[in-house]
């Protein structure tokens, strides 16, 4: 599967935006999809991911009650809605796809990567 990220920018503290990952060919709906991102001087971290079939979601702390993930196996399409972003919420964000579950939310363990999009909040 190959995926393209999008939907970054410059946002204020407290704004929202909306992330889309765009997958290619047949097989996005036997993927786990989720986010990670990367904060300069910062290792990639999960932020959140959604099962391939039940939709189950998983959130890191840090972004629950703020952050939505979802998918559209239909349009091979994946989205992340952002809202109340924190200026630490700043990073290039990178959609993954995982054939194995999100109980382990391991960087090294996903199967694909898309290209990431930068999010910058302004305090």
């Amino acid at each position: 599967v190959q995926l393209q990220a999008s939907g970054g920018g410059l946002v204020q503290t407290g704004g929202s935006l909306r992330l889309s990952c765009a997958a290619s060919g047949r097989t996005f709906r036997f993927y786990n999809m989720g986010w990670f991102r990367r904060a300069p001087g910062k290792e990639r971290e999960f932020v959140a991911g959604i099962s391939k079939h039940t939709q189950t979601t998983y959130y890191a702390d840090s972004v629950k009650a703020r952050f939505t993930i979802s998918r559209d196996n239909a349009n091979n399409t994946m989205f992340l809605q952002m809202n109340n972003l924190k200026p630490e919420d700043t990073a290039v964000y990178y959609c993954a796809a995982k054939s194995a579950d999100w109980v382990r939310r391991r960087a090294a363990e996903v199967n694909a990567w898309g290209q990431g999009t930068q999010v910058t909040v302004s305090s």
